[in-house]
Formats: C-alpha cells, sequence, structure tokens
C-alpha cells in the first residue's frame, strides 16, 4: 500500500520546495546532537508546533529506522494498529515501512494487529516524517496508531514488545511519540496541567503519566503511546529525559483564551 499524504496543503505545505523552507525556518542543524532512545514530538499544524518538532529533531542523532506511535483522532477497529508493510509518500519523497523490524515487534504481543486503514486519515504520524526527511531521506519507519480505549496494562504489554522488537533487530531505532498537550483551556491552566504531565515524563514514570491525566482530566490527546514510549525506553536502558522546548499555540497566535500545548522531550 502507498499511503497518501492526508494532512498535506492543510497542516503543512504540499509542495516540496515550501515544505522544505518551513521546516528550514524550525529547525536548527547546527544544534548540539545526542544518541536518544525516544523523542516525544507535537503533531498541529506546523504554523503552530512546528517550532517545537524542529527543536527536538535538531537535539538528536538520527538513526536509519523509526518506530513513530501517534493517537487515533478518530475510531478504529484495533487498539494497537500496525503497518506491516507499504510506503508512505510526504512532498519530500517515500519512506519505506521497515518490515522486518514491525514483524519483529508482532511477534512479541497478541494485542498488536495490522491495520492499514487506521492510518489512512491519521495525522500524528504523518507530520513527524518531514522532520525526520529533512535531516535524511534515507530512512525507513514502522508506524503504529492507537485506539483511545487501551488501558495501561495494554500499553505496557505494546512497550514492552517495541523494546525487545528493538532488541531482537540489533540496529540503531529511534522511538517517536506523538502527542500534544493541553487542549483549548487559558495559557495558565495549560502550563499548569501540562507540566504536571511533563514531570512524570521527564522522571520516566510512565504510570504515573497516565495516573495523573487521568486524574487532573488534562487534555492530553497522545498519553497513550507517550505512555508506551516511556515503558519501550526504559526497556531500552533509558535512563534520562530533558524537555528541549514548551510552547502554546497563543505563543504564535498571541490568543491565550484558547491555547494548545506543546513539548517536545528527548529521551536518553
Amino acid at each position: 500500500m502507498k499511503r497518501k499524504p492526508a494532512v498535506g496543503g492543510s497542516f503543512y505545505p504540499g509542495r516540496e520546495d515550501a515544505l522544505k523552507e518551513m521546516v528550514a525556518g524550525m529547525v536548527d542543524p547546527e544544534s548540539e546532537k545526542e544518541k536518544a532512545v525516544c523523542v516525544v514530538s507535537p503533531h498541529a499544524g506546523f504554523e503552530y508546533s512546528g517550532p517545537v518538532a524542529g527543536a527536538v529533531f535538531s537535539s538528536v542523532e538520527l538513526p536509519d529506522k523509526f518506530v513513530i506511535l501517534g493517537p487515533s483522532h478518530r475510531p478504529i477497529q484495533s487498539r494497537v494498529a500496525i503497518m506491516k508493510e507499504g510506503v508512505w509518500e510526504t512532498p519530500l519523497g517515500n519512506v519505506k515501512v521497515e518490515s522486518s523490524l514491525a514483524e519483529l515487534i508482532m511477534s512479541h504481543s497478541q494485542l498488536i494487529e495490522e491495520d492499514e486503514i487506521a492510518h489512512v486519515h491519521e495525522h500524528s504520524l504523518e507530520v513527524q516524517l518531514p522532520f525526520i526527511q529533512y535531516f535524511k531521506q534515507d530512512v525507513t519507519i514502522v508506524p503504529v496508531c492507537l485506539s483511545y480505549h487501551i488501558s495501561f496494562e495494554e500499553l505496557e504489554d505494546l512497550g514492552k514488545s517495541i523494546a525487545r522488537g528493538i532488541k531482537d533487530f540489533d540496529q540503531d531505532v529511534l522511538i517517536v511519540a506523538s502527542t500534544d498537550m493541553s487542549h483549548y483551556v487559558d495559557q495558565s491552566v495549560a502550563k499548569e496541567k501540562d507540566f504536571l504531565a511533563i514531570e512524570r515524563i521527564l522522571e520516566l514514570d510512565a504510570r504515573g503519566l497516565y495516573d495523573i491525566v487521568e486524574q487532573e482530566n488534562i487534555s492530553m490527546c497522545g498519553f497513550q503511546p507517550t505512555t508506551s514510549a516511556v515503558v519501550a525506553s526504559k526497556e531500552l536502558g533509558a535512563e534520562k529525559a530533558s524537555l528541549i522546548k514548551y510552547q502554546t499555540s497563543g505563543d504564535r497566535t498571541g490568543n491565550y483564551s484558547e491555547v494548545v500545548g506543546y513539548a517536545g522531550i528527548r529521551i536518553t
């Protein structure tokens, strides 16, 4: 299957030259880079969240292989939907699915289902690709889309399965967890609630992240993939997380009464 762009021309420019120019203004090729296990990156329109995504991708050494976890913004049939083969098209070129890594991850969990349909219209994974492609062209990905109706125990199972698959694969892989933070609240409320969640991520506390989002009713739309990514990162030996950049849509638009929060976090 060739997966066509779902939000090219809306969330980001649909032309190669315009997209390259936009991403170039949001990344820092000269930034000091660290080898990382995982990054947490936002997924809104580039005008709003692009500077945060650009900062976090600029802060890491990018390998050739990626596992990208994102939430589904619409109902899907599977709890965990993976694409096991195919190509993702963006204005910057085609990105192949890393079938062998996908198979290894699936071999460790009964939860993961091959489900291409879940990915067709979902933007949360797609918008990570132009930042990766800006720095590296010949990359492959394992796309994983998560249903909102998924328990902590299932997220833990998925995280451990991803870690085991990566260990079996025995090549450098970067996990990307796609999430935005609070939605359509006052700037002060967004910062207060978002940093409750961010602190749990910085502590590499997957259970704490899941629980605080539920307890405080934080409208963080990708806390499930982020929870799994933290589990996987710890299984792979991660010891530290750093907040690279935080801002809200209000910092871009000047409207601070109804903002969406964005965080870029590097896990090493």
